[in-house]
């Protein structure tokens, strides 16, 4: 990969920007992390951020570097990678996490990213500069991973409440209340490992195209460093304008039912991270909690709250993307 000249300051102020997507991340998604274990009454909000954070910040010890790898070399042509698509990815991505978190709107900041990417890519070099297998399996997996979260959490909650039968609504709520604290911290372990990857991913490719790596360097440890605690510091100050959708208005969750959403969405997590894939928590989680409300029957779903939910899912990739490719316009002008 041949080296774009740029100068350090740019390079200082592209890490940084990507930082602020990476703490807007954890801001914007903090909701999947905590929204159960919030609204089942387990945890008050200010204790559920920090146990999230926490745990976030912990997945650098647990997950390789599989997604940041996928993110830096198999969405679009590392060759045509400078500071103009590096900034325009970010912008797109940020914006629309913005306008998506000021209306309550729980659409997935992995998604704005890779559409960021791809806007960004495109107006610079047109569709060819695409890698349509990884472009393939992040769109794949929209489908996937809330399908996957669904199935689990659903079958879960099934196996569950058959298991608890003859136990009393008031032993088993007091019984999962403390597994729940288990089940967060299992999800918030995933939503670091497979969130934090793709700003790490994101850096990689910048400094890589800056020459300040070379082709086959591994990333540099305060990069990963840098990421994981600015997601944490993200999920710490985390916007509770979300967690009511994802926690309440969706169906109505209990701490047996909180459980079973969490585990089944950090399963799907702790697969898709295994395997390099980004996908989206805020899809996972939302499958995971209408297969919980499912399980109980479908009357128990708010299905059009849902659905205005899947509307902003489909809208993500192409609303960041032409977002980002304007970014990258600007770009040239100001950089």
């Amino acid at each position: 990969m041949q080296a774009v000249e740029m100068s350090l300051t740019v390079v200082v102020v592209l890490v940084l920007l990507a930082l602020a997507f990476d703490f807007m991340n954890g801001f914007h998604d903090a909701a999947n992390s905590i929204a159960t274990i919030v609204s089942t009454g387990v945890l008050k909000p200010q204790h559920a951020v920090a146990w999230a954070a926490f745990f976030n910040v912990a997945a650098i010890a647990v997950f390789q570097l599989k997604v940041a790898s996928t993110i830096g070399k198999g969405t679009i042509d590392p060759a045509i990678v400078d500071h103009y698509v590096v900034f325009g990815a970010l912008i797109g991505a940020i914006a629309w996490n913005i306008i998506t978190w000021y209306y309550g709107i729980p659409s997935s900041s992995s998604h704005a990213l890779i559409g960021g990417l791809a806007g960004a890519a495109m107006a610079k070099a047109g569709t060819g500069s695409l890698v349509w297998a990884g472009i393939g399996k992040v769109v794949a997996f929209i489908l996937v991973a809330p399908f996957l979260g669904f199935i689990l959490g659903g079958t879960l909650m099934v196996v569950v409440s058959w298991l608890a039968n003859r136990s009393t609504p008031r032993r088993v709520d007091k019984s999962f209340r403390r597994l729940q604290l288990v089940s967060a911290a299992a999800y918030s372990l995933g939503h670091g490992g497979n969130d934090a990857q793709k700003t790490i991913g994101i850096i990689w490719m910048l400094l890589l195209a800056a020459g300040t790596l070379k082709t086959g360097e591994s990333v540099p440890m305060w990069v990963v460093i840098s990421c994981y605690t600015a997601m944490g510091l993200g999920t710490m100050f985390g916007g509770w304008r979300i967690v009511k959708t994802m926690g309440q208005r969706i169906t109505k969750l209990r701490p047996v039912g909180g459980f079973c959403a969490e585990t089944g969405g950090a399963i799907t997590l702790f697969m898709a991270t295994s395997l390099g894939i980004p996908v989206s928590t805020t899809h996972t989680i939302t499958g995971a909690i209408v297969g919980v409300g499912t399980s109980k029957g479908p009357s128990n779903v708010r299905w059009g709250v849902a659905g205005s939910i899947v509307w902003a899912w489909v809208l993500t990739i192409p609303a960041s993307a032409l977002i980002a490719a304007l970014a990258w316009w600007i770009g040239q002008l100001v950089l």
